[in-house]
């Protein structure tokens, strides 16, 4: 029996998620997993690395990323005790790390992550760094888990696409007798949340219920959908580089309500209404432009809990039907752990993990960077 685990802390930056599968049988079987909330300040100090300016940020990106792999090795000793294994008996343990710039355009992807620290923390093979090779052989580095959803969700017979909601939402096209296709389609949580936080005091909208107490601005629509990200074909991929809430602050001072003239914002509902029409806009309008036959859309990450969203997709997607990965026999919340435990095995078994027709790289590559559990551990 092989064990391998997963852990990701993604775009949204709301938890460190891992998760611990066994692949005895021929899909992965989920076994433990839990979530750890980032502390307080290592969320404010992940998000601030994040913009390109402030003081010694090499010394502070260190730091941020030691006190990362001590949440990292909370969550995978949870597992560990959960299912009663010791740390010799887990082939390894892929760690994508928090990303706090995406330039695949430049050339270069930075994700903070101490794979060193972590082997010598848990005792365990970590495999980690995963989207540098892909962007070296001229890829986008992301996203990375379409080739996961290929092997655990495609169908013989019906078109499936799989949509991760993430801070950044993407899509997996999975159409029969096709190649799997997929991209970054633009926000997903990351908005809705940096907006609930700020005027909310609250990580996220729950269940979109705040965002429905507001109207949509469609102006203020109309100027967020014109970021050229939208208007771009894929291979392509975002981060907080592209959309973050400076950016949305710059159109919202240029923004003229219509009712009281320039420079009044709309109330902060009607903003969130907007953001959540944005999110829903960018993915049903990417997948419009797709000509799909009828498809079943599975949604897997933390906005499938925003039940606001969701509806909204179905409404814009009328020949869809929108469900979650729960009813396809694996969670929507661990989803994106077990795709990193799934592509730590890949790279430990000598094979590639990219789809170069997802992220445009030249070709397929290995994904990730070993380190060694200590064979002299005590």
């Amino acid at each position: 029996m092989e064990w391998y685990g997963g852990i990701m802390s993604g775009t949204s930056l709301d938890a460190v998620d891992a998760c611990l599968v066994h692949f005895s049988a021929a899909r992965p079987q989920l076994r433990a997993y839990c979530s750890i909330a980032l502390p307080p300040g290592l969320r404010q100090e992940l998000l601030a690395l994040n913009q390109p300016q402030g003081k010694d940020e090499l010394h502070r990106a260190a730091l941020a990323a030691q006190q990362l792999m001590q949440c990292y090795h909370q969550a995978a000793q949870e597992c560990l005790q959960q299912v009663g294994l010791l740390p010799h008996q887990v082939q390894a343990l892929g760690a994508h790390g928090q990303t706090v710039r995406h330039r695949p355009d430049l050339g270069y992807t930075v994700q903070l992550h101490q794979g060193a620290l972590l082997a010598e923390l848990t005792g365990v093979t970590v495999v980690t760094d995963f989207r540098s090779r892909d962007v070296a052989a001229g890829g986008q580095g992301a996203p990375l888990v379409p080739a996961f959803h290929d092997t655990l969700f495609r169908s013989a017979t019906e078109t499936r696409v799989i949509l991760n909601l993430g801070g950044i939402a993407n899509v997996t096209l999975l159409v029969p007798g096709q190649p799997t296709w997929g991209y970054d389609t633009g926000p997903g949580n990351l908005l809705l949340d940096a907006w609930a936080q700020q005027h909310l005091g609250q990580p996220y909208d729950d269940q979109g219920a705040w965002a429905q107490s507001g109207q949509v601005q469609q102006e203020l629509l109309k100027r967020l959908l014109d970021h050229p990200f939208f208007a771009q074909s894929g291979p392509k991929s975002a981060g907080r580089d592209s959309f973050n809430v400076s950016w949305l602050q710059a159109h919202l001072s240029a923004w003229e309500h219509p009712s009281a003239g320039p420079g009044s914002y709309p109330s902060p509902q009607d903003v969130q209404a907007t953001l959540l029409e944005l999110s829903a806009q960018s993915i049903a309008q990417a997948l419009l432009q797709e000509a799909l036959p009828p498809f079943q859309l599975w949604v897997c990450g933390g906005g499938v809990y925003n039940t606001a969203l969701l509806a909204r997709l179905q409404a814009l997607l009328p020949r869809a039907q929108v469900r979650s990965t729960e009813d396809l026999g694996l969670s929507p919340r661990w989803v994106e752990a077990v795709a990193f435990a799934w592509l730590a095995r890949e790279l430990l078994q000598g094979r590639a993990g990219n789809l170069p027709a997802v992220t445009g790289a030249r070709h397929r590559v290995p994904l990730g960077a070993i380190y060694p559990a200590s064979a002299h551990r005590d």
